[in-house]
This record gives structure tokens, C-alpha cells and sequence, in this order.
């Protein structure tokens, strides 16, 4: 059965993208297979794609009626400020443009969407959130990392690692005192301050950890570790972001899933 018709038996009725709207859309972590429906449809109608650094070239392909913003983020480098993506979702809207806000991962997870969102809701500019695959669980999927496990863990935490010192930064030693498993997003540039927090709080420094970088893309790379040898391991196999930091008991079900030593 082709991919056509097997989508054509779900009967799915998209929903117009309408001049002047906005949809902030998740583009998943990466690979074009982890696309949604609507997110599809929702690039096909657009003629103006506002769009992330972490969305893949091929996904930003899909749309090749659309005049294109690129207003990519990422960490250390120089990036738009946020107020001016802002301004400029307004600013098309206002013109009567059929935009779609394009991150990676989902909009409402990490992404700022929420943020977004609430400027077009006090501009009185109609918005909707078409859902992707967040980043942690598309990422812990393809590097084979089970997100819970009955007998390891109950909960997972999905924690942001980027805010050195703000009102966003978490604080490390609760959620290590819970016991669960951790995902850590945008993690590498302050990795060392959060994993001595960590181990300061008790964790042990045997606690199985891994780094997932360019998750679920050609070029995905897992290396698996301790918390204890977190940093010498990303130092040692020079891993860059995008990385996801995995911390906690289900890292170990990686090699016997994958039946490794």
C-alpha cells in the first residue's frame, strides 16, 4: 500500500491556515519521519515560515512556497533577540500572511511558545499549536533509551540545563533527591555546574548517564557514561549541541536492549 493511500484511509480533514493567523508548529527533533500530519499541512499552506536553527533543511524544504525567516538560536553564538521574533510574527500577521512558526521539538516544551502565544493573544492575532515530538522522547527513542521502565522509575523529569543563574534554573538538588530519571535540554554549556549540584545533592557518581547528540538525524551519536564521568566523556568525544544529557537508571537499559556487554 502506498504512503498516499494509507493516509487517505484516516480520513483527515487539515485545518485551513487563514491569512493573518499564526500557527507555532513542532518540527519534532529532527528526522522528517517524526512530522505529524498537521505540521505537514500546515508547511504546504504557509507563505511565510518562520523558522528555528535546530529544524532540519529537508523539513524547511517542504515548504518551498513560503518566503523564508530564519531566526535560529544557539547558545554562545550571536541570535535574534526574542522581542524581535515577536515583532515579526506581528508583523506578518498584520500583513495578512498565512504564517507558520516552525521549532524543533514541540513549541510548548522549551521552545518559547508559550511566550509567543501570549504576545499574538494581546495583539489580537488568532494563533493555534500543532504538536511535535518533543525533543526528549524522539531522542531517548532513537538512542534506544527506554523514557520509563516499570522497576526503575515512575517518573521522568524533563529539565532545562541552559539558565546558569536565573528564575528558570532548577533546582538540581529536589529534583535529585526525587530519584528519577532526568533529561536535561540544552545542557552542555553549563554541564559542569549542574552535574556538581548533582552529585553535591547525593547522587551517586555511579548513577548511569548519557549524551544524545543530533538525536534522531543521520548523524546521531550516544555515548553512554557515568555522572560521575559526565564531563570527561563529552570533553573526550568532543560532543557538541545539539545534546541531550540523560541521567538516571534508564541509561542502563541501553546495552541490554541493544544486547551489549
Amino acid at each position: 500500500m502506498s504512503l498516499e493511500k494509507a493516509i487517505s484511509r484516516l480520513k483527515h480533514e487539515p485545518k485551513v491556515l487563514e491569512p493573518g493567523h499564526v500557527w507555532l508548529a513542532g518540527a519534532g527533533p529532527g528526522d522528517p519521519g517524526l512530522l505529524t500530519l498537521d505540521v505537514l499541512s500546515a508547511l504546504d499552506q504557509a507563505d511565510a515560515l518562520v523558522h528555528d536553527a535546530l529544524v532540519s533543511p529537508e523539513i524547511v524544504a517542504v515548504a518551498s512556497q513560503a518566503e523564508k525567516f530564519f531566526v535560529g538560536k544557539r547558545g554562545g553564538r550571536l541570535s535574534i533577540p526574542q522581542d524581535d521574533i515577536n515583532a515579526l510574527l506581528v508583523k506578518l500577521a498584520r500583513e495578512g500572511r498565512k504564517v507558520v512558526r516552525l521549532k524543533g521539538g514541540h513549541p510548548f516544551i522549551f521552545g518559547r511558545g508559550a511566550e509567543e502565544a501570549l504576545v499574538l493573544t494581546r495583539e489580537n492575532i488568532p494563533w493555534r499549536v500543532l504538536s511535535g515530538i518533543t525533543s526528549a522522547f524522539g531522542g531517548l527513542t532513537s538512542a534506544s533509551i527506554p523514557a520509563t521502565m516499570r522497576g526503575v522509575n515512575g517518573a521522568i523529569i524533563l529539565a532545562t540545563g541552559f539558565a546558569a543563574v536565573s528564575d528558570d534554573r532548577p533546582d538540581w538538588a529536589a529534583l535529585a533527591r526525587t530519584g528519577q530519571p532526568m533529561v536535561i535540554y540544552m545542557g552542555l554549556t553549563h554541564m559542569a555546574e549542574t552535574v556538581a549540584e548533582l552529585l553535591a545533592a547525593g547522587l551517586p557518581r555511579e548513577t548511569p548517564a548519557a549524551l544524545v547528540e543530533n538525536a534522531s538525524l543521520p548523524e546521531e551519536r550516544t555515548v553512554t557514561t557515568t555522572l560521575g564521568k559526565l564531563l570527561e566523556a563529552a570533553e573526550r568525544e568532543n560532543v557538541v549541541s545539539p545534546a541531550l544529557i540523560v541521567v538516571g537508571g534508564i541509561v542502563a537499559m541501553r546495552a541490554e536492549l541493544l544486547g551489549q556487554p
